[in-house]
């Protein structure tokens, strides 16, 4: 091979991949999973507010003594 030859390889002649960095593909990869949310979140259904919960005192056994100093 003289040095006006060129080795080409090849695809089966198909056409080269675009070129996409990786920061476009992270920002299509969030742009798609926020749209995702934003759907689950618009499609929600409101639930009514829970009730008060009543009062309680819990007591600890052995925690009413008295500490001498």
């Amino acid at each position: 091979m003289t040095k006006a030859q060129q080795l080409e390889l090849g695809f089966s002649g198909g056409k080269p991949a675009t070129r996409i960095t990786r920061r476009e593909k992270r920002m299509a990869r969030a742009a798609w999973w926020f749209n995702k949310m934003r759907a689950v979140v618009n499609g929600a259904m409101d639930w009514p507010p829970a009730g008060s919960a009543r009062p309680q005192q819990d007591w600890l056994p052995g925690g009413y003594r008295q500490v001498g100093i």
